[in-house]
């Protein structure tokens, strides 16, 4: 008998053993991951840092010590928490923007990605409560799109990619919105398909109510329709209502308007995104939709959930050399099946990695949108830059010029002092600089003529009078010819814009 309980005495030890283990001294981080926890931290503070306000937190990890090898090492003062995946009323989300950010806030979440389905609506108002809190918004979007499989043997299938913009936004934002307004309209007219089909299986659901739902011009998802259902007394829950009927191919399924998926991989990089694979374990064949998609640009994978990372994805985006990411998908309906606000656990190495094919991607659109600007200086494109900046534009009296500090006061938040010293953005600071310096030389003109009954006109090379309409267009071609001559205007051999004033009409040039 004691034979046989003898054994039990070391198996109690070596819980002990493991129970002071876990108690003692904390696990020494790698000098790699040292270096990730550095680099992230710099970037998620990098507004606090650079005067942009916020939390007073600017620093995320404590003093460094040398070790025997000379090598700086630092201890985290604190987990850094991001969030890659979550949505807003903007789209089938529960919460508001602001409140979303409230939530993520009080989970600790340093970096919040919006990805709404179909639209960026929601971003401006994220990014004013995210100042109040010190959390850095990444813009983003989760685009709807069609995979056809190559041959007629495999069917189509829905695919969700996740794009990733800079505190700037896309570049060539109107193709980006375009291709997202087709897509939203698609779901209207999806949504009322669904609804219809619904109806024919005796569920009857009222479209008014599913509108009503959805939120004024929100374009309606399945989830809108679902709530409706459930409602209406049709379903027991959410998930009964996907697993019963609006599942992809179910009794109630539509499909919608949506682009093609490796055209849309092809789209986010055209204008300045990083693009990543949304729920790869929602597909019926991941494998080939990945490999054809890496084809086309895809820069990940979403691998990690808040049940933890998914060995088989992880692999997969090995094999294709793609970055790994991952979020909660939250949407605020609340419940044992949702996974919470910053929920899933997304290591530093992850997001460093992330960073340095993202933080290049961005820096470009950056300047892209920038030059557009240069050349254009018109209000649209400035208000395009600031959209989702946290400095609010007011009517300006002096566009350029007051357009140049503030362009100035958003590039210090955005990039980080090494990426604002690039050769390239020293030069587009100048010519911003020139910009404010012709500003300032027009509205001196504009001062002195405007007392006067004037014409203004432009003087051609062959003797013809260019009458202008207004003083503004003449403004408008000084001050590009001190940046960058329009081509149209070449074409036309107009000389550098002379001003003219008359004091009566009848000595005004040639109608």
């Amino acid at each position: 008998m004691a034979d046989k309980e003898s054994p039990k005495k070391p198996m109690v030890n070596s819980k002990k053993k493991k129970k002071n283990k876990r108690g003692g001294a904390k696990r020494k981080i790698t000098l790699e991951q040292t270096v990730a926890y550095k680099a992230v931290s710099e970037w998620v503070f990098l507004e606090q840092s650079n005067g942009g306000g916020g939390s007073s937190n600017s620093m995320s990890f404590g003093d460094g010590f040398i070790d025997d090898f000379g090598v700086q090492w630092y201890q985290p003062k604190e987990k850094l928490v991001f969030e890659f995946h979550c949505h807003t009323t903007c789209s089938d989300g529960y919460l508001s923007p602001t409140k979303l950010v409230e939530r993520a806030h009080s989970k600790g979440v340093k970096v919040l990605a919006l990805t709404d389905h179909d639209t960026m609506s929601g971003v401006p108002e994220a990014m004013d409560a995210a100042r109040r809190f010190g959390i850095k918004i990444i813009p983003g979007v989760e685009i709807s799109t069609i995979f056809y499989s190559r041959g007629d043997s495999g069917p189509e299938e829905p695919v969700h990619i996740l794009a990733y913009y800079s505190s700037c936004g896309p570049a060539k934002s109107a193709a980006l919105e375009k291709v997202l307004g087709d897509i939203r309209e698609g779901r209207f007219l999806r949504a009322k398909n669904i609804v219809s089909k619904l109806n024919k299986l005796k569920l009857p659901v009222k479209w008014e109510n599913v509108a009503k739902i959805a939120g004024k011009g929100v374009a309606p998802g399945r989830l809108h329709i679902a709530r409706a259902m459930l409602e209406a007394g049709h379903v027991e829950n959410l998930k009964q209502a996907f697993t019963r009927y609006l599942y992809d191919g179910g009794p109630a399924y539509c499909t919608g308007s949506e682009p093609v998926a490796e055209e849309t991989v092809q789209l986010i990089r055209e204008t300045g995104g990083v693009a990543v694979l949304a729920h790869p374990w929602a597909l019926k064949n991941p494998g080939a939709i990945i490999r054809r998609l890496k084809e086309a640009g895809l820069h990940g994978v979403e691998v990690y959930r808040s049940d933890g990372k998914l060995s088989v994805y992880s692999d997969l985006a090995d094999a294709h050399d793609l970055l790994k990411l991952g979020g909660s998908d939250y949407h605020g309906r609340g419940g044992q099946h949702e996974s919470d606000v910053g929920s899933t656990s997304v290591p530093v190495l992850i997001v460093h990695e992330f960073l340095k094919v993202a933080r290049p991607i961005w820096c470009n659109a950056i300047r892209d949108i920038l030059e557009n600007y240069i050349k254009d200086p018109s209000d649209s494109n400035l208000q395009h830059i600031i959209k989702f900046g946290k400095t609010k534009a007011s009517k300006l009296k002096s566009p350029s010029g007051s357009a140049s500090e503030l362009i100035n006061q958003c590039l210090s938040l955005w990039l980080s002092k090494e990426e604002r010293e690039n050769a390239e953005f020293e030069m587009i600071k100048l010519e911003l600089d020139r910009a404010q310096v012709v500003c300032g030389e027009l509205e001196n003109t504009t001062a002195k003529l405007s007392g006067k009954k004037s014409r203004v006109f432009l003087r051609s090379k062959y003797g013809a009078d260019m009458l202008a309409s207004s003083l503004i267009e003449v403004v408008s071609y000084i001050l590009m010819s001190r940046l960058k001559p329009r081509p149209q205007l070449d074409r036309l051999k107009i000389f550098p814009a002379v001003l003219c004033t008359s004091t009566t009409e009848s000595s005004s040039p040639t109608q």
